[in-house]
């Protein structure tokens, strides 16, 4: 069964069908995800849809190698970028975090070996009646923050890591 926020609007239908919850193990797509769900917080997912592209282009499409490199210019630029949401923590984070999934790499051979293997390469797929069983973080998520704090990482709480999670397609919750 479909989850009801997929039909509220065009790009939530687009993201549902061709990315939620589909495996990925692409460590570009998985920094990508990781920015958006950060700066996702207090927004809508349907906000962050409508800027996407936008800030593609303005965090060369999401290379973490060059974001790592940003400089003070980098961080103003991005600061009066139309398409970036004008939060000056969300956008240090970016670079924070770029910085952090290199050293991630760097001990893992790659991000995806590193994210996968809090459950073994496989994905958690779940059952629920209803959407509003759902929840918003959980044990698993708690987990893999608690760790990436510790690796430096910010907005990385248990609730945008869930939904990290499910963006990637390492938590998959479907409806009867």
């Amino acid at each position: 069964m479909r989850h009801t926020w997929a039909d509220a609007h065009p790009l939530l239908s687009e993201y549902y069908d061709n990315e939620w919850q589909i495996e990925s193990h692409d460590d570009t797509y998985l920094f990508e995800m990781l920015v958006l769900e950060g700066m996702q917080a207090g927004l809508s997912w349907l906000t962050i849809l409508k800027r996407r592209e936008g800030m593609r282009k303005a965090l060369h499409y999401f290379n973490y190698e060059k974001i790592a490199l940003y400089d003070e210019s980098d961080f103003e630029r991005l600061m009066h970028d139309d398409a970036m949401i004008k939060n000056l923590l969300k956008v240090r984070s970016i670079i924070t975090n770029a910085k952090a999934f290199i050293e991630v790499r760097k001990t893992f051979g790659s991000f995806d070996k590193y994210i996968w293997s809090f459950t073994d390469n496989n994905p958690i797929v779940t059952y629920y009646e209803h959407e509003s069983d759902i929840p918003t973080d959980n044990e698993l998520s708690q987990k893999i923050s608690k760790d990436l704090k510790k690796r430096g990482f910010k907005f990385v709480g248990p609730v945008i890591i869930y939904g990290y999670l499910g963006a990637i397609g390492i938590i998959q919750d479907k409806l009867k």
